[in-house]
C-alpha cells in the first residue's frame, strides 16, 4: 500500500496552466455534466430503474441481471436479443425474453430522461463554450453517456470527428484517419446516440439537437428486435472491459487513450475504483504530464485528492499538476442550470 502523503492545499489557475503547459487530449468525467446540470449527480441508473421510473424493474427482469451478474443494461438486452433469436431458430413457443427486452429497455430509456437535462434548458453560452473548449485539443476522451459533448460537436461538426463520418453513420475501423486537422471525439463507455445494430457494428442516430434526446426514446422502443443502446452504465470494471472488447468501436477508443502521448487534461474525473480501465489505460500511454482538475470544496479535500491521483500514478514516471477546477471555462459556474422541480 502506497503510504499518505503530505500534500498542500494550494491549485494551480487553469488559464496559467494551459499557457505553460498545452495539453493535446482531454478526458472528460461526470464532473463535466454535473456542472451544467447537477441532477447528472446520480448513484446508479440500475438503482433508479428499480424503483424510481413510472414503470420500474420487475422482479422477473431484476432476475435476468441478477442470473446474467451485471448491472449493465447493454449486456442484459443483448443477451435476451439473442436468446429470442435463438428460441425462433429452434421454435421454442416462449416469448418472455422478448417481453423482457422490452420493459428493461423501456426502464432504461425512463430512467435515463429522467436524469437529463432538456435540451430547451442548454443556454447557447453553455453549449458556444463547450464547443470551443472541446475544439481546443487534436483528441477527446468522453467517458460521459450524456449528449452534453454530442450537442456540442453539432454546433460545429466540421471542427470534429466523431469517426461516424459515412452515409450509414457507422464506425468503420479502416476510416478512422480522415479529418486530420478535426478534433476527434473518442466516446469511451459508449454515449446515449449512440446504439449497436443487428450486426454488431456502432452507429450513430442522426437527429437535431433539439430532437435528440427524445429520439433516443423513439428509436429504441420500436416493436422489433432493433438497436442495443451503447452505452455502457454503471458496473464493475471487470463489466466495463468485457463491453469494451465486445465492441470495435470501444475498443478502438481504449486503444487510443491507452496510447496517449505528451500531456493530457483530466477534468471531472474522479478515476475511482470502478474507472479501473481506464486508469490501467493511462498507467500504460507514453504520457508525460497528467493536468487534473480539482474542485476545492476544503483544504482537506484537496489534500485527500491529491494523494489519490498520486498513488494512482506512483510507480510512473509522470508529472501531475492539479488545477482549480473552478478556474476551468467548463468548471464556470455560470453554465450551471437550475434543477427543475
Amino acid at each position: 500500500m502506497t503510504p499518505f502523503q503530505e500534500f498542500d492545499a494550494e491549485l494551480e489557475d487553469w488559464s496559467t496552466l494551459s499557457a505553460s503547459t498545452p495539453c493535446s487530449g482531454l478526458l472528460l468525467g461526470n464532473g463535466a455534466s454535473m456542472a451544467v446540470w447537477h441532477d447528472f449527480y446520480y448513484d446508479s441508473l440500475f438503482e433508479k430503474a428499480k424503483s424510481v421510473t413510472e414503470k420500474p424493474l420487475s422482479q422477473t427482469e431484476l432476475s435476468v441481471f441478477e442470473a446474467l451478474g451485471t448491472r449493465n443494461f447493454e449486456h442484459v438486452l443483448s443477451a435476451l436479443k439473442t436468446a429470442s433469436k435463438v428460441n425462433k431458430a429452434l421454435a421454442i413457443n416462449s416469448a418472455s425474453p422478448r417481453k423482457r427486452y422490452y420493459a428493461i429497455k423501456e426502464a432504461l430509456i425512463n430512467c435515463t430522461q429522467d436524469v437529463h437535462i432538456p435540451w430547451r434548458l442548454m443556454q447557447p453560452a453553455t453549449l458556444s463554450c463547450w464547443q470551443q473548449e472541446l475544439a481546443r485539443y487534436a483528441t477527446v476522451y468522453c467517458s460521459n453517456y450524456d449528449l452534453l459533448t454530442p450537442w456540442a460537436v453539432m454546433q460545429a461538426p466540421k471542427q470534429f470527428n466523431d469517426l461516424f463520418d459515412n452515409p450509414q453513420a457507422t464506425f468503420e475501423l479502416d476510416s478512422t484517419l480522415g479529418k486530420s486537422k478535426a478534433t476527434r471525439v473518442l466516446y469511451l463507455h459508449g454515449a446515449m446516440h449512440l446504439v449497436k445494430n443487428q450486426e454488431g457494428k456502432a452507429r450513430k442516430i442522426n437527429a437535431n439537437p433539439a430532437t435528440l434526446l427524445s429520439s433516443f426514446a423513439v428509436n429504441h422502443s420500436i416493436s422489433a428486435l432493433d438497436d442495443v443502446p451503447l452505452f455502457v452504465s454503471e458496473s464493475s470494471a471487470d463489466d466495463k472491459r468485457k463491453s469494451i472488447r465486445y465492441s470495435d468501436y470501444l475498443s478502438f477508443c481504449h486503444a487510443q487513450l491507452m496510447n496517449h502521448k505528451d500531456t493530457l487534461c483530466i477534468f471531472g474525473h474522479s478515476l475511482s475504483e470502478q474507472d479501473q480501465h481506464l486508469i490501467t489505460a493511462l498507467r500504460q500511454a507514453p504520457l508525460k504530464t497528467l493536468c487534473i482538475s480539482i474542485y476545492p470544496r476544503s483544504e482537506a479535500f484537496i489534500r485527500f485528492q491529491k494523494n489519490h491521483y498520486s498513488a494512482l500514478f506512483a510507480d510512473k514516471k509522470l508529472t501531475l499538476r492539479f488545477y482549480n477546477a473552478k478556474t476551468h471555462p467548463l468548471g464556470d459556474s455560470r453554465h450551471s442550470v437550475p434543477v427543475e422541480v
